[in-house]
């Protein structure tokens, strides 16, 4: 009887425990508008966060400044997703499934091999495919807000080519590392003065040696702070502007002065810099036969039509006739289905891969595309230094990228500032 009694006590105990470690798991550690954070939830992003500084071999900061870190990244997101609710927009499983086949594909796996090396990592496929959706939401949202208002004109390309090629940047690539002390648009004159004098000794502290990232990680309100500050790789056309003059005047290895924006203080470290070549692109000469599919004609059948045309201009007879007689694609077939020089880029994904493949000469065996089915002839093919265009169009992406980034900067501090957050500091 006194055994039995001991056994329910300690079963009531260890259940007592389990519930009350749930409860302390499911206290809120953070209210944001009308959602809230949830300590577990927090625990669970540190975790990610540690494990991921560990495998980079960075530093990991005191306790305290990366769950501030990574609460602050994870109100900013939580704001996103529910601006993006509020706003409409859903992801769709189909959405979805190319987002994550895309992904593989880039990582060289099929899906299925992708998610057997995400099991590996440890990572939940399930987790990431949500945190996948949330992410595809939350640029649609951005885009939206953002992109869609930015604007780069001619004048502005013009400009910047001139600038680079005055200060002979043209060949230069930087890769940034950034840290920001952020300062909202209503701070009084004593919090700006607090705000440059922490970027002060920032500064100081980095240039006595302290490491970078791990100061990134520590300090930084930029949305980089997790990745140890790291911008990555950018033309000088691609930094943001506020930074050009400070970059091109700075040395490898070398810290900036804080620089004043509307968000705060920034300091800029350049990490590491190198040349960039010209560039080189072949133009091909090419025409097509195509045959769209209907009611009347499947892709059976125009498979079974294209590979009678192809064995007829084997045999001897003109393509460019050909074309005029049976091609669906109205606007080449007059001109004998001739598409003149193409560049890179310039046609669908199937039918330039087809085409790089032949010969001069060479007709193609069918190709699918979303238009139809189509044989496909090179007849010639042409390389040439298309440097200057390629900067210029390079310039045109990198200027547009470059202010949705300081747009997207500015928005997300308003977004912050402007939020209902409430931080419970004695859980962090």
């Amino acid at each position: 009887m006194i055994k039995t009694f001991f056994i329910a006590f300690w079963l009531w105990t260890a259940l007592y425990s389990l519930e009350t470690q749930a409860r302390v798991l499911d206290r809120m550690v953070a209210v944001v508008e009308d959602d809230v954070i949830l300590e577990r939830e927090l625990n669970v992003e540190v975790a990610a966060i540690t494990a991921k500084l560990k495998a980079g071999n960075v530093m990991i900061p005191p306790e305290y400044a990366l769950r501030k870190q990574v609460i602050e990244r994870m109100i900013v997101d939580k704001l996103q997703k529910q601006m993006a609710a509020r706003a409409g927009i859903q992801v769709s499983d189909e959405m979805l499934r190319n987002s994550v086949a895309d992904i593989a594909g880039r990582n060289g796996l099929s899906v299925e091999a992708f998610r057997v090396e995400l099991a590996r990592q440890g990572m939940d496929y399930k987790s990431f495919e949500e945190n996948l959706r949330n992410e595809i939401a939350i640029n649609q949202l951005r885009g939206h807000e953002i992109g869609s208002r930015i604007k780069v004109t001619d004048a502005e390309v013009a400009h910047y080519m001139e600038t680079q090629g005055k200060a002979g940047l043209s060949n230069s690539q930087y890769r940034l590392g950034h840290i920001l002390i952020a300062v909202s648009e209503a701070a009084s004159a004593t919090t700006i003065q607090k705000a440059k004098e922490k970027a002060d000794q920032v500064v100081n502290e980095l240039r006595t040696g302290k490491d970078f990232k791990q100061m990134a990680i520590s300090v930084s309100n930029d949305d980089n702070a997790l990745k140890g500050g790291d911008l990555g790789w950018r033309s000088i056309n691609q930094i943001p502007t506020l930074f050009v003059d400070t970059v091109a005047s700075m040395t490898l290895g070398e810290v900036s002065e804080p620089i004043r924006s509307p968000s705060g203080f920034h300091i800029i470290k350049i990490l590491e810099m190198e040349g960039v070549g010209q560039h080189i692109i072949t133009k091909t000469k090419v025409r097509h036969i195509l045959i769209k599919t209907n009611e009347l004609i499947d892709d059976a059948e125009a498979q079974k039509r294209l590979e009678a045309l192809r064995d007829r201009v084997r045999g001897g007879e003109d393509f460019a006739a050909l074309a005029r007689g049976h091609s669906d694609d109205k606007g080449s077939a007059i001109n004998g289905g001739s598409l003149e020089w193409v560049m890179p880029g310039a046609l669908v994904p199937p039918f330039e891969q087809a085409m790089n493949k032949l010969e001069i000469n060479e007709v193609s065996q069918p190709v699918q595309t979303q238009f139809g089915w189509h044989i496909i002839q090179v007849l010639g093919r042409e390389s040439q230094d298309n440097s200057e265009q390629f900067k210029k169009e390079r310039v045109r992406d990198e200027i547009r990228k470059r202010k949705i980034e300081e747009e997207t900067e500015l928005w997300l501090r308003r977004l912050r500032d402007e939020a209902y957050v409430e931080i419970d500091q004695d859980r962090l």
